[in-house]
Order: structure tokens, then sequence, then C-alpha cells
């Protein structure tokens, strides 16, 4: 009787660890946002301050695209489409009709999440390389498209008429605290949403899609049911990006929102920070994109590819040493969440 008990509570304390480990990750985001809210405080500095949103604008996509690539195995190249739809949806309905950006942010979140259905439909048949190939073919017709359009502007854009610093026009151009701030609510509403999906049916499906699809079919679950609900989750937070991005802009052309180094800088900081873990985009952004921008201000300028030489050699180093991501540094037993 001893033994058993003995044997139960044994198997037991791994899942206690876990949930405990689990748990603790609300206390740790609680810290990341009081540091940072008051962060800007101490930090006048605009050009820091511009890092800083950039910074934590693109650990909330990296976390996006974390959703779909990391946690359910559907490597994305093609994510700067859904960009791209959130920052034109926003832009446009502001731009051509003053409908408020907060309303243009949620028609273009919807928006990616029924185009990523669909496209997900006629993509989770392919497997491995050439469901990343389909993503990246498929968002440079995107591009394409808008490009050669009139109605979003063709290659001249769209420009935000400028007025007084507002909230519902989302419009600052006296402090870019607001901005900080924006920017950190959409990391949080990003990470508090694949915290929430980790611990749920869906978060064990997807791990276990990206473990094995046929074993996990095997078990019950549903994996094409699985990769769209991946998909859409994983657009709309994109979507919403984009247009948080527009309206920082206020402005936007097709290069600038949806060309495809955005898809590789929505996954370089997951990359880097550890794929399928809730803090590795964000670990990744706070190195990657703070070394993009003081590359590009101090050293060799926009044009000269040095940040791109870094982005590689770093992962380049990751790859070789610690392939599950920068936080199998600290976390025992490798990466994964």
């Amino acid at each position: 009787m001893n033994e058993t008990m003995t044997m139960a509570a044994a198997s037991a304390a791994p899942t206690q660890r876990a949930a405990g480990a689990r748990r603790a990750q609300l206390p740790i985001l609680a810290l990341v946002c009081a540091v940072t809210a008051l962060l800007p405080l101490v930090m006048q500095d605009v050009y820091l301050q511009n890092v800083l949103i950039l910074t934590l604008m693109y650990a909330a996509l990296s976390q996006s695209w974390n959703i779909l690539a990391g946690y359910c195995g559907q490597i994305s190249l093609g994510h700067a489409l859904y960009f791209g739809v959130g920052a034109y949806a926003a832009s446009f309905l502001f731009a051509g009709y003053g409908i408020t950006p907060w309303l243009g942010l949620l028609v273009g979140a919807v928006l990616s999440a029924g185009l990523a259905l669909v496209l997900g439909y006629v993509c989770f048949g392919l497997k491995g390389h050439y469901f990343a190939i389909a993503t990246m073919v498929i968002a440079e017709i995107g591009l394409l498209l808008v490009h050669n359009s009139e109605l979003f502007g063709a290659a001249l854009g769209i420009h935000w008429p400028l007025g007084a610093d507002s909230w519902s026009s989302m419009q600052f151009a006296r402090t870019k605290l607001p901005y900080i701030y924006l920017a950190l609510a959409l990391f949080v509403l990003t990470w508090l949403a694949t915290y929430a999906i980790e611990g749920s049916r869906w978060g064990f499906w997807w791990r276990a899609i990206k473990d094995d699809p046929e074993a996990a079919e095997s078990l019950g679950v549903e994996v094409f049911r699985s990769k769209m609900a991946a998909a859409a989750v994983s657009a709309f937070f994109t979507a919403a990006g984009g247009a948080f991005y527009a309206a920082y802009v206020a402005y936007v052309d097709p290069e600038s929102v949806m060309s495809f180094r955005f898809s590789l800088l929505f996954a370089l900081p997951a990359v880097l920070g550890g794929i399928g873990t809730l803090w590795g985009p964000a670990v990744g952004a706070l190195i990657l994109i703070p070394i993009t921008e003081l590359t590009r201000s101090y050293v060799g300028g926009s044009g000269s590819g040095l940040d791109l030489i870094i982005y590689g050699g770093l992962i380049m180093i990751v790859a070789l040493v610690k392939p599950e991501g920068l936080l199998s540094l600290v976390r025992p037993g490798g990466a994964k969440a």
C-alpha cells in the first residue's frame, strides 16, 4: 500500500512542478510590465523610446508567429501578408473614411484570420518545407497585388491625415509615451493569449501535432482543425500588430509593411530565444531589435546589410551551440514549454 502511494506521489511530482512553473509565469509578466511601464520615465531620449516601441512590437509579432510555427510546427514565411492586411485595413478606413484605427485594427485582424483559414484550407495538405515555400509565395503574390492596386494607393501607399493628439485616432505627435504603452498592451495581450492556449486542450493538441501528426491523429487529435485554429489566431494578432505599426508611422506602402523581411523579422526572435516557448520571442526581440536599430543608426546605415550579417551570425551560433534557443541556457531540460 505504502509502495503504491509512493509511486503515485512520484508520478504526480513532475506534473505539480510543471503546474507551479506555469503559475510562476504570471508574476514574471507583471514584473516585466511594471519595469517597462516605468522605463520611459527615466529614459527621455526619443530615439531610445523608438527602439523600445519596436522591441515590444516585434516581441508581440514574433509571439504571434510562434503560435503557428512554434507550438503547431507549421513554419510560415508569409506572415508579412497578415501584417500588411492589418496595416492597410486601418490605413484605408482612417485615411479614406475617417473611421477610427481601433475599428480598423479589429477589421484587419478579422480579415486576416479569415484569410488564414482560406489559405490554410489550401496549404495544410503540404508538409515541411513545401508549406513554408507556399506561404512565402502567397505573401509575395499579395505584395504584387497591392503594389498594382490603385484602390490602396499602389506603390505610393496611403498617408495618414495628421491631426491633434488623440487616442481615438491613435496619433500622438508630441510624445511617444502612448505608443510605448500601446505596444506593451499588444505584447501583453498576445502573451496572455498564448499562455491561455498553451494550457488548454488546443495547446496540447498543437504540441502533439508538432511532434508527430500521424501519431496525434491516431490518438484522436483533430489535426486539420487544430492547424486551422492556430493559423487564425496567429494571423489575428499579426494583423493587429500591422495596424498598430501603421498608426505609429502614419504611412504605409507595399514595401514598408509587406516585404519578405518582415516575415523573417517575425520568425528570427522566436528562433533565437526559443521556439515554442512563452518567453522565447520576447528574449529574441530584446536582443535582435536593438542590435538592428543601433547598427543602422551608428554603424553602416540602413543599406549596409550589417544588421543582416549580425542576424545570420547569431542564428548560426545558436543553431550550432543551443538549437533549442537561448532560453535553454536557463531552463533545465531544454526550452520547450
